[in-house]
């Protein structure tokens, strides 16, 4: 067994479960989404992305771009967050809570697709 590929399949998972724990629940709750679960999606994205960087081969390319849209998706829903929370009176109405959701629903697409790809290329190998 290859330490680093347990890492790296841990840390793609992981990314992928935080991230469907986010989404989970009502869209428009703020109550359904809490800050600390998001930022342990973004830090863990985050790790998923440069365990990604090293792989040179066509598979890892692939595997990296899911990764960066997901992170791009992810940066986006702090921005969100961080101009409702901070730059305006409203704070987490139901529409922006709904568009953060949304948002990490995409780094969510982008997670899934990463880990199909993981799994194809698991089964693809020969011993």
């Amino acid at each position: 067994m290859n330490p680093e590929k347990v890492v790296f399949g841990f840390f793609i998972l992981l990314a992928l479960t935080l991230n469907f724990g986010f989404v989970l629940g009502e869209i428009d709750n703020p109550i359904h989404h809490h800050g600390w679960e998001f930022a342990a999606v973004f830090v863990v994205n985050a790790i998923a992305t440069i365990l990604k960087l090293g792989d040179r081969t066509q598979m890892g390319a692939v595997l990296l771009a899911t990764s960066l849209v997901a992170m791009l998706q992810l940066i986006a829903a702090t921005l969100v967050w961080t101009i409702a929370m901070h730059g305006t009176q409203s704070g987490m109405t139901p529409g922006v809570t709904a568009s953060i959701v949304s948002l990490a629903a995409g780094a969510l697409v982008a997670n899934v697709v990463s880990v199909v790809l993981l799994i194809i290329e698991t089964v693809m190998l020969r011993r």
